[in-house]
């Protein structure tokens, strides 16, 4: 139980790695996404042990509230659901014309991006949310915001949420039948809604489909591109 959150990391990692390898077309996006998600990590002090207390390497965790596990598992989270939905639907990207940036509802388009941080901390400057929720809240909010400013990304961000969650659930139910009782013993069960899922909390999968649906459509939007299908 010790080195699970550790290994739980790798194993996102190992996917990260073996798409990084076999799909060599989306290998830009994986490290743009991956290293601009990798400092998520930081935040661990934020749920440590608001939401949860996982054992971690050198106890890092329990001593500072940070861990290196929080940055392998963001790094690779990042790039793998960033590509996810074009990986299953064989799509690729491509610039956006000219005219189409210059539509309206991009003069929003840096607001829409940081929306997410922008909700995030007075939520949980103000209120008495457990920090998951609020970042929950606060990724649903800015996958909405982005159908405003990138309406052509809906299906790629509802879809892409849902993708993500059922990658999730798959390592997260192998994780469970390694290991039945690591919920009971790291999350902090009393803090949250209580309501579980196959023993593992709704906060989980709330936060993959919210993550999926933000990610999926980040590199698109920031770096300015729409999909497309290779015979389009």
């Amino acid at each position: 139980m010790k080195y699970a959150w550790f290994i739980w990391s790798l194993a996102f990692l190992f996917i990260w790695l073996v798409l990084f390898i076999l799909k060599k077309d989306f290998r830009k996006e994986m490290l743009l996404v991956s290293f601009s998600t990798m400092p998520l990590g930081l935040t661990e002090p934020l749920f440590v042990p608001e939401y949860w207390d996982p054992p971690t390497l050198f106890d890092l965790a329990q001593k500072t509230g940070f861990d290196i596990e929080s940055l392998i598992f963001c790094f690779a989270i990042g790039g793998v659901s960033s590509i996810l939905y074009n990986l299953v639907f064989e799509r690729r990207s491509t610039r956006l014309c000219h005219i189409e940036r210059s539509s309206g509802r991009h003069r929003w388009h840096w607001l829409v991006l940081f929306s997410p941080v922008i909700l995030f901390v007075p939520l949980v400057i103000f209120t008495s949310l457990n920090h998951i929720y609020c970042g929950i809240i606060a990724m649903f909010f800015g996958a909405f915001a982005t159908l405003f400013c990138r309406p052509d990304l809906k299906t790629k961000i509802w879809v892409g949420g849902l993708l993500f969650l059922v990658l999730y659930s798959i390592f997260f139910f192998s994780l469970m039948l390694a290991l039945p009782n690591y919920v009971q013993h790291v999350w902090t069960l009393k803090n949250l809604s209580g309501i579980l899922i196959l023993n593992v909390p709704i906060e989980e999968f709330l936060f993959a489909f919210t993550f999926g649906m933000l990610w999926s459509s980040l590199y698109e939007h920031i770096a300015w591109k729409r999909g497309y299908k290779p015979q389009e």
